[in-house]
């Protein structure tokens, strides 16, 4: 993944973007991804891991009730995570991620692996869900994987 996180930082930089996260599931390893390039204070602003529903609430503004209609992961907390995390930073681009990485906390609905990410990119927000095979780290390690090639993929040239 230090590819993917170089590839992100030579796009930012280009842009002379800031880069701001929001974890749930992956608490921080984006950020650690991220980070673990020198020089990645020119493109990386800042990192939120919001574990819980109410640092979700705090932290990024999602509202109590979304999260009691929709649950933590689902679309709607995705994409407003997402959204929290550029405005409380200032930063033009955003990951998000929530889901359920296990090994329990799964249900029929949302099973181990089930995972929601979202991207805001210079407002514009979107989603995705997936559904990541393997234990815990390999669940976590996919969604990183999968967040910073969704961002890659959702950047201006």
């Amino acid at each position: 993944m230090p590819d993917m996180a170089l590839r992100v930082a030579e796009r930012l930089t280009g842009l002379k973007w800031m880069l701001s996260t929001a974890e749930s599931c992956t608490g921080g390893m984006i950020a650690a991804h991220c980070t673990d390039l020198a020089g990645s204070s020119a493109w990386f602003d800042r990192g939120f891991i919001t574990y819980s529903n109410e640092a979700k609430a705090q932290m990024l503004g999602v509202p109590n009730e979304l999260i009691a209609i929709h649950g933590a992961v689902s679309e709607p907390v995705a994409l407003a995570m997402a959204l929290g995390a550029v405005y409380w930073s200032g930063a033009q681009a955003s990951i998000a991620v929530t889901g359920v990485a296990g090994p329990s906390g799964g249900s029929p609905e949302k099973p181990v692996g089930t995972v929601w990410l979202a991207w805001c990119i210079n407002g514009i927000v979107s989603a995705e869900i997936k559904h990541f095979d393997g234990n815990r780290n390999q669940v976590r390690q996919a969604t990183v994987k999968h967040a910073l090639l969704g961002l890659i993929m959702r950047l201006p040239e």
